[in-house]
C-alpha cells in the first residue's frame, strides 16, 4: 500500500474574501468570514465540514470518531481510493494510505485509530442499503489496512467494541429486499456474525433475535464511549426480545436502543405514549455531561422524558410546549435545550419546565454544546449561530454556505 501526503483542500476558505473584490474592479470589498469561537464539524450538502475560525474545509466522504477530534476520510485516487485521518482541533492531516478500489467511510472506533469502510455508503440513522447478497469491509488504521471481510449478507457497520476486536453491523432483512434490521457482532478476527447477549449476559435464544422495521432517528454515545443510545421511532407490533422470549405481544412505537461495546449486550428502554405518534423528525434526544440522564423529548405533543441510564428506565415525563418540525437537543448539568422551527427552549431539569424562550432567525437545523458548555451553537440557513447556553441569546453568527446540520459532538475541551 502506497502511502504519500495529501494536501489540504480548503473548499471554502475566506468564502472568496476581500480579494475578490480586485478581480471585480468596481465591486467594493466583501467583509472576511466571521471567526467561529471553537472548531466545529458541520454538515455541508457537499460533505462533512470542519469550520475553524475564519477556515472552512470540505470533506466529500467523511466520518467522525465519537468524541469529534479526529476524521476518518477518502477520496478517489485514480481507480483507488485515498484514505487519510485529520486531527479536528489542529487541522493537521495525516498521511494517506492507497485502498484497491472505492470506499467510503462508515464508523470510528472510540479512540479515532480504526475506521471501517463499505463501498457506499449508508447512514443507519436516515437509509438503508440497496440489495446485496455479500457486503465488503475495509478496516484500516494509519499503517493499511488491518481486516478484509466479506461478511455474508446486507450488513451496514455501526460501532467497534470498545476493546477493537469485533464489530456491530446491522443486518438487513431480506437482503435483496431490505425493510427491517437486528444488530450483531462481528468477530474481526474470523470474520463470524453472531447475536447479541441480553442485559443480564445470557445468550439470545434461537428466533428472538429483535428486528428492527422503524426509523432510527438518532444515535448518541455515552460520554466513556463505551455505550451507544439510538432512538427508534414508529415501530407498530416491534417486539423485543424479552417479548420474543416471553411471547407477550409487542406494539411499541418508540424506545431508545440501548448497545454495550463492551459487554456486547442491547437493551430497549421502552417511551410511553405519545413518543412515536408524531413524525420521526420531531423526536430529540441528549445525555447530560455526566452520561447519568438520557433526554428525550418529542416536540409534537411537547413531552419531554428523562431515563435512568444506570436503570435502564424511564424516571419521569413531562409536558412542554408544543411545536412543529425537525427538533435538536442538547444537555448540561441543570439544563436541557430544545429547537425546532424558529424557536430555542430551555428547559430546567429539575422540574422538567421551561424557563427561557428565544426566537431565531431561521428555522433550528442543529445544535451543539460549545467546549466546556461556554457556547451554544445553533445551525441556521447558511449560517452558525452561538449563543448564552442559559437565555438563548444570540452572541454572534457566521455565514456557512450549504450548512444543512451541526454533527455532535464539537471538540471537547
Amino acid at each position: 500500500m502506497a502511502k504519500s501526503t495529501f494536501p489540504r483542500r480548503t473548499v471554502l476558505t475566506a468564502l472568496a474574501g476581500a480579494g475578490a473584490a480586485a478581480l471585480v474592479g468596481c465591486e467594493p470589498a466583501r467583509r472576511p468570514p466571521t471567526a467561529i469561537p471553537d472548531p466545529l464539524l458541520v454538515e455541508l450538502d457537499g460533505g462533512v465540514g470542519l469550520l475553524r475560525g475564519t477556515d472552512r474545509e470540505t470533506i466529500p466522504h467523511a466520518v467522525a470518531a465519537p468524541d469529534g477530534r479526529v476524521v476518518h476520510a477518502t477520496a478517489s485516487e485514480g481507480a483507488d481510493t485515498a484514505c487519510w485521518r485529520l486531527d479536528v482541533s489542529t487541522g493537521h492531516t495525516s498521511q494517506h494510505v492507497t485502498l484497491p478500489g472505492r470506499w467510503v467511510p462508515q464508523t470510528v472506533s472510540a479512540d479515532g485509530s480504526l475506521v471501517a469502510l463499505t463501498p457506499d455508503a449508508v447512514s443507519v440513522t436516515t437509509a438503508r442499503p440497496g440489495p446485496r447478497d455479500v457486503t465488503p469491509v475495509l478496516v484500516v488504521d494509519s499503517d493499511g489496512i488491518r481486516h478484509r471481510l466479506r461478511l455474508p449478507g446486507n450488513v451496514v457497520p455501526e460501532a467497534f467494541t470498545d476493546d477493537r476486536s469485533g464489530l456491530f453491523v446491522l443486518e438487513w432483512l431480506p437482503p435483496h429486499a431490505p425493510d427491517r434490521y437486528r444488530v450483531r457482532a462481528v468477530d474481526l478476527a474470523t470474520g463470524t456474525a453472531a447475536a447479541l447477549s441480553t442485559r443480564d449476559k445470557g445468550a439470545v435464544p434461537a428466533g428472538a433475535e429483535e428486528e428492527m422495521r422503524g426509523d432510527g432517528r438518532q444515535a448518541v454515545f455515552a460520554p466513556n464511549r463505551r455505550t451507544l443510545y439510538t432512538l427508534y421511532t414508529h415501530q407498530p407490533d416491534h417486539q423485543h426480545t424479552r417479548d420474543l422470549v416471553s411471547g407477550r405481544p409487542g406494539n411499541v412505537h418508540a424506545f431508545v436502543h440501548t448497545l454495550h461495546l463492551g459487554d456486547r449486550w442491547a437493551y430497549c428502554i421502552d417511551l410511553p405514549h405519545p413518543f412515536g405518534e408524531g413524525p420521526a423528525s420531531g423526536h430529540a434526544m441528549a445525555l447530560s455531561p455526566d452520561g447519568n440522564r438520557l433526554l428525550v423529548t418529542d416536540v409534537t405533543s411537547g413531552t419531554v422524558a428523562e431515563i435512568s441510564t444506570e436503570e435502564l428506565t424511564v424516571r419521569r415525563t413531562a409536558r412542554l410546549t408544543g411545536g412543529a418540525g425537525p427538533a435538536y437537543a442538547v444537555a448540561d448539568r441543570d439544563r436541557l435545550v430544545v429547537g425546532a422551527g424558529r424557536t430555542l427552549r430551555v428547559v430546567d431539569l429539575a422540574g422538567l419546565r421551561v424557563v427561557a424562550e428565544r426566537p431565531v432567525r431561521d428555522p433550528v437545523a442543529g445544535l451543539l454544546r460549545g467546549p466546556g458548555g461556554a457556547r451554544l451553537y445553533v445551525g441556521q440557513d447558511a449560517a452558525v449561530s452561538w449563543h448564552d447556553p442559559t437565555t438563548g441569546e444570540e452572541a454572534g453568527r457566521a455565514t456557512v454556505p450549504g450548512l444543512v446540520g451541526l454533527r455532535a459532538p464539537a471538540v471537547p475541551a
